[in-house]
């Protein structure tokens, strides 16, 4: 088995780094094949430009997904999306490890997935969702949080988790894969903020270290995230009436 951990954190003695250096060891041991793709410390560019394409479909004006085809199919993507996309072939199991800043990834790995979802590749019109390219991988989310769990909840300040880590969800799904539900750290504390005393928070950090270690290794036996699929769908691309996700938020 091969595992690829995506890792997004400018510092590497982050806690974000100790739970990536945690799955590191405790899926080495259980006998995986582990690579990290550090987007930071490799110099990752999560900008889609022009400048990327040396031979255009296109010269004169730049549509990203006719160039990211014409390259896929002619062989001359991008050395660093053609890395990252091997890494993600190679991968049984691909872990994102990366801190919700402003309600969403950070912007490097939002454009890790704009770059690196190959139109012509990775997906197409007819290969995406229940169809799509990876119907054997699985992937999982880690993420941390500053705000504790409440402020998370359906009508909690922070805004429900549910909600801000679905489209992260719905886009890893666009390829086929299997989601596993995530793990969410809470309460990261940082920056000044504080919501319990030094102590206790540096034992809950140990205490959510050893929770990632075990979640890690039960994780064959975890059932994905239920998602809807092309049966569902009626030709307007709306689920079929009756079905029981239309009453799902």
């Amino acid at each position: 088995m091969h595992a690829l951990i995506v890792f997004c954190h400018p510092e590497p003695r982050s806690f974000n780094g100790a739970l990536k250096e945690v799955a590191v060891e405790t899926l080495q041991r259980q006998g995986y094949r582990v690579e990290v793709s550090d987007l930071y410390a490799e110099g990752f560019d999560p900008l889609e430009r022009p400048g990327h394409y040396g031979e255009r479909a296109e010269p004169e004006t730049f549509f990203p997904l006719t160039e990211q085809r014409h390259a896929y199919e002619g062989g001359f993507l991008p050395a660093d999306v053609k890395r990252e996309i091997e890494r993600l072939e190679r991968a049984d199991l691909v872990i994102l490890q990366f801190p919700l800043w402003w309600h969403a990834q950070p912007a490097m790995l939002k454009g890790w997935f704009d770059r690196v979802f190959v139109y012509g590749g990775l997906y197409s019109g007819r290969m995406r969702y229940d169809r799509g390219r990876f119907p054997d991988k699985r992937v999982m989310l880690s993420v941390t949080t500053g705000a504790p769990a409440p402020t998370f909840s359906r009508h909690g300040r922070s805004g429900h988790i549910v909600a801000l880590l679905w489209p992260i969800h719905y886009s890893l799904y666009y390829l086929g894969v299997r989601v596993l539900p995530p793990k969410v750290t809470y309460g990261v504390q940082g920056g000044g903020l504080s919501y319990q005393d030094e102590a206790a928070f540096r034992e809950r950090l140990e205490a959510e270290k050893a929770a990632w270690a075990r979640r890690l290794e039960g994780l064959d036996g975890e059932a994905p995230i239920p998602f809807a699929g092309w049966d569902d769908w009626d030709e307007q691309g709306v689920l079929k009436a009756g079905h029981p996700e239309t009453w799902r938020l």
